[in-house]
């Protein structure tokens, strides 16, 4: 039993003493141990002094110019002195927009080189703008509008005043379809010729590519124009020198259209008054035997007086005559005087307030076709 508990108690021992020793080993080793702790040397940091980024200028930003405004056109007040078309270009060949009665007020924005038309404002347009014949319109004074359609150097685009009744060809020659007519003061723009400059391509809307030729003695122009040579086919084939345009040629003469106008149906009615119409031009055309030979134009007096003085005049141009004949009430008139091509501002003396009509017949001269184109102008005497 003793073995037995001593061999016991010595097991025990043995199992004990590493942790008796490593608490002795501490504790001694504990007593002579320092913590030395190096001595540390500051370095001082560099100051970076920071670099700010440039400071930029700005530029002045470029003031941009303002566009040139074009000047604006004073509108010139004018009234009519008869019914006359609205048209969308300055010539009758081009369409009808409207028409406007007699003393209709209207306003003047522009004209063409020759002044025989005058752009105003019309409503019913889809640019809000018309032309009329200046033969229709009273103004006070010429108008202070700029021209309308006027060509540059080169000479394409400018404009001619046609000078007699005339054919528009498919091409330069006479051998050509005809497309239509032009009349007297007719406007045309100009963009070509033939290689002689005998024949001169328009713009004409009812043409095979908006354009159509006409014989270049029949136009006038302003000055000599550089235009285009073109061939028959419309191919340009280069730019000739400027040259004068040949003398007028002896005019191919066609029947004049028929106006289905009548004692009933006049082609125009005027009525004279002082706040209305004072003077008035109509211009038309008249053959014999074949086409239209006979034209009515009927007027009225409005005249604070009984009765009311007018001065006559006719222009005639062509190979024959007219005559004219004065009507009231369906009677003929014989004493009431005599009107001429040729005459200027011959008196007559009528009653205010009743229709008076104007008869002219084309007087053949029995040998081919004569025709003649006419204006008769009637201004009252105030």
């Amino acid at each position: 039993m003793l073995e037995f508990v001593r061999s016991n108690t010595i097991d025990l021992t043995m199992r004990r003493l590493p942790l008796s020793f490593f608490l002795l080993v501490l504790l001694t080793t504990a007593c002579d141990v320092r913590i030395s702790t190096p001595a540390s040397t500051s370095t001082a940091l560099p100051f970076v002094t920071p670099t700010l980024p440039p400071t930029l200028t700005p530029r002045p930003s470029a003031t941009p110019i303002p566009p040139t405004v074009p000047p604006t056109v004073a509108p010139v007040e004018a009234i009519t002195t008869t019914t006359v078309n609205v048209r969308s270009e300055p010539n009758t060949a081009s369409d009808i927009l409207g028409r406007l009665g007699n003393a209709t007020p209207v306003f003047i924005i522009g004209k063409d080189a020759s002044g025989s038309w005058y752009q105003i404002l019309y409503e019913k347009a889809p640019e809000g703008k018309g032309w009329l014949a200046a033969a229709y319109v009273r103004t006070q004074g010429e108008p202070d509008v700029p021209v309308i359609g006027a060509g540059g150097e080169s000479g394409e685009g400018a404009s001619g005043l046609v000078t007699e009744k005339i054919n528009v060809r498919s091409g330069p020659g006479t051998d050509f379809d005809s497309l239509g007519i032009l009349n007297p003061n007719d406007v045309v723009t100009l963009v070509g010729r033939n290689a002689s400059g005998t024949w001169l391509q328009i713009v004409y809307a009812a043409g095979p590519e908006g354009k159509g030729w006409i014989a270049a003695g029949y136009v006038q122009v302003q000055e000599e124009v550089d235009l285009p040579i073109v061939t028959e086919e419309g191919a340009v084939v280069g730019t000739g020198t400027p040259t004068p345009l040949p003398p007028t040629p002896t005019p191919t003469l066609v029947p004049a259209p028929p106006d289905d106008d009548s004692a009933q149906s006049p082609a125009v009615h005027v009525v004279f008054s002082p706040a209305a119409s004072r003077a008035f031009s109509y211009s038309s055309d008249l053959s014999s035997p074949q086409g239209d030979s006979e034209d009515w134009v009927e007027f009225t007096f409005s005249t604070p007086s009984d009765v009311a003085r007018v001065l006559l005049s006719l222009t005639c141009q062509g190979n024959g005559e007219v005559r004219v004949e004065l009507w009231q009430d369906g009677q003929k008139l014989d004493d009431w005087g005599s009107l001429a091509c040729g005459d200027e501002e011959v008196p007559l003396t009528l009653y205010r307030e009743e229709p008076f009509l104007f008869r002219l017949r084309a007087v053949g001269s029995g040998e081919g076709l004569s025709y003649v184109a006419y204006t008769l102008t009637v201004r009252a005497v105030p």
